[in-house]
């Protein structure tokens, strides 16, 4: 009986410190991810604001802004979206229509 005890006494112990060492690592990760946000080392993702290190293979490149992405969907819908962008503003820029000869009677 005593066996039993110690057994599930020790096994409770050994369950909340990996919890406790889980946890405590949680923490450590979001405090190093918020000091390299505040560094310049990561950036938001323009989709989905996630932050990324800079040095993330998923990048585009639109003039001389680079954009970084957490994901190849969010590089795939800021694609899509700067191309409806694009042809929205090509659509709306006027056309110039040639001027119209004087008729001839």
């Amino acid at each position: 009986m005593y066996r039993l005890l110690i057994v599930l006494a020790a096994g409770f112990i050994l369950y909340k410190l990996f919890l406790g060492d889980r946890s405590r690592k949680r923490d450590q990760e979001a405090a190093s991810k918020k000091q390299m946000a505040a560094t310049g080392e990561m950036v938001k993702d323009p989709v989905c604001g996630t932050y990324v290190p800079v040095n993330a293979g998923i990048r585009v490149r639109d003039g001389d802004t680079v954009y970084t992405f957490c994901s190849y969907e969010c590089r795939d819908a800021f694609l899509k979206r700067l191309e409806a962008s694009r042809s929205q503003a090509v659509d709306a820029t006027p056309t110039q229509q040639p001027e119209e000869e004087p008729r001839r009677s």
